[in-house]
């Protein structure tokens, strides 16, 4: 699943797509996915996440520590 936050677990969404003579097909709600690289100074090392732009948010917000806790605590590998 390439379309998925490693912190707020986004996937995509199903839906329609609704046309002018309002004919349905279905389409997909992907999430705004983006690989990011943190420095994580506790292992010395940088780690690579995929993100969505809350998720980048978030880790703004609460740090890069948190954050990686927070993804180890779902049981992702980081």
């Amino acid at each position: 699943m390439s379309a998925h936050c490693m912190l707020t677990g986004a996937t995509p969404d199903f839906g329609n797509s609704i046309s002018h003579s309002h004919r349905r097909t279905s389409r997909r709600f992907d999430p705004n996915v983006q690989r990011k690289r943190y420095w994580l100074p506790s292992e010395g090392r940088h780690v690579r996440l995929r993100l969505s732009a809350k998720g980048i948010k978030t880790v703004d917000a609460i740090g890069v520590e948190a954050a990686v806790a927070r993804i180890r605590a779902r049981g992702v590998r980081v």
